[in-house]
């Protein structure tokens, strides 16, 4: 067995777990201004992903210490090469962390009003700059004969990159209202219904140009027939959950974008395939699975570790979510908390 392309895969998982458990987080906290009318609200929809917010933000501990490990110069060139985008999203997710818990510490408007701005923009940024970064990865970076990213955060603000981060945003952001939409009743779960049907066709148009721009960048692939097919399976998912946000089917409109991000993703490493990050400058200089990765016998180590522990990981999260499955309701908030 190859386990270089294995880890591959594990990464992608890892990543993949991510983007759907803390998408939705990242949704429900940019959509604070659109559906809280209230201070009640805000408590209700901060309460939907209150138990499980961290556990999700986890998978990305577990998605970084993996490419470190397996794959060493991609890691290194990556948070070299992407560093203030990479600190700009830990930023972001330190002060939204922050808020979640400081937030209820205080009883005054302004108190709530500066953690509610910390929260909006904590979920937006990494949100729009995840999409960015991959995008970049995507369509190649400039890497010189050394491996070292020669480039600079403003050449990764290009177009197919700003299309990218806008593709994450609003998938997220539509992701996360369904999310509130499924996990609440009354007025705010109708909102949050309304807002998702016209977030969701937005979200379609967008990431239909992204994923169209993809497929033409690889037009010559071998594997090109891998890329189309992931690209097309989330835009079905995508328009699948749509139509069933029109009819009302909150859980299946929720499950069909999670597919959504799971295909988007597997389109990343179809597209990416057998690269880890190419290069622009000479495609000789690209970083590859087998010359970024670690030696054979750390990634049996890392192998048997994944076999013993990931599946106590994920039975661990689904106990989480079924423990914490139920709606959250108004009359479920204190009043010592509005």
């Amino acid at each position: 067995m190859d386990l270089a392309l294995l880890w591959f895969g594990i990464v992608g998982f890892f990543f993949i777990g991510y983007f759907v458990l803390d998408g939705f987080d990242f949704g429900v906290g940019m959509a604070l201004p659109f559906l809280a009318k209230d201070d009640t609200d805000k408590r209700v929809m901060i309460n939907t992903i209150g138990p499980v917010w961290d556990l999700n933000e986890t998978w990305l501990i577990v998605a970084g210490a993996s490419l470190f490990a397996a794959f060493p110069y991609w890691y290194a060139t990556l948070f070299d090469g992407f560093y203030l985008a990479l600190l700009l999203i830990l930023l972001a997710l330190i002060a939204r962390g922050v808020s979640f818990e400081y937030r209820r510490l205080g009883r005054s408007d302004q108190w709530k009003a500066w953690f509610d701005g910390m929260i909006i923009v904590g979920s937006a940024v990494p949100a729009l700059l995840w999409g960015v970064a991959f995008a970049n990865i995507i369509q190649g970076v400039a890497i010189d004969e050394t491996g070292t990213y020669v480039g600079t955060l403003f050449d990764l603000l290009n177009p197919y990159g700003l299309l990218g981060g806008l593709t994450t945003l609003l998938l997220f952001f539509t992701h996360g209202v369904q999310f509130v939409a499924l996990k609440t009743d009354g007025e705010l779960k109708e909102r949050a219904h309304a807002l998702s049907v016209k977030a969701g066709l937005v979200t379609i148009v967008v990431a239909a140009a992204f994923l169209v721009w993809t497929i033409v960048q690889h037009l010559g692939a071998p594997h090109l027939a891998f890329i189309v097919g992931f690209a097309a399976a989330a835009a079905v998912a995508l328009i699948g959950s749509w139509v069933a946000n029109r009819i009302r089917r909150e859980g299946w409109a929720f499950g069909l974008t999670a597919a959504t991000v799971v295909f988007a993703v597997l389109t990343i490493l179809a597209a990416l395939y057998p690269n880890v990050m190419p290069s622009t400058i000479d495609p000789a200089y690209s970083l590859t699975i087998e010359n970024a990765s670690s030696s054979q016998y750390t990634l049996e180590v890392m192998t048997w570790v994944a076999v013993v522990m990931l599946p106590l990981v994920l039975a661990y999260q689904g106990f989480t979510y079924w423990v914490f499955r139920k709606r959250v309701t108004r009359t479920a908030i204190p009043v010592v908390a509005h």
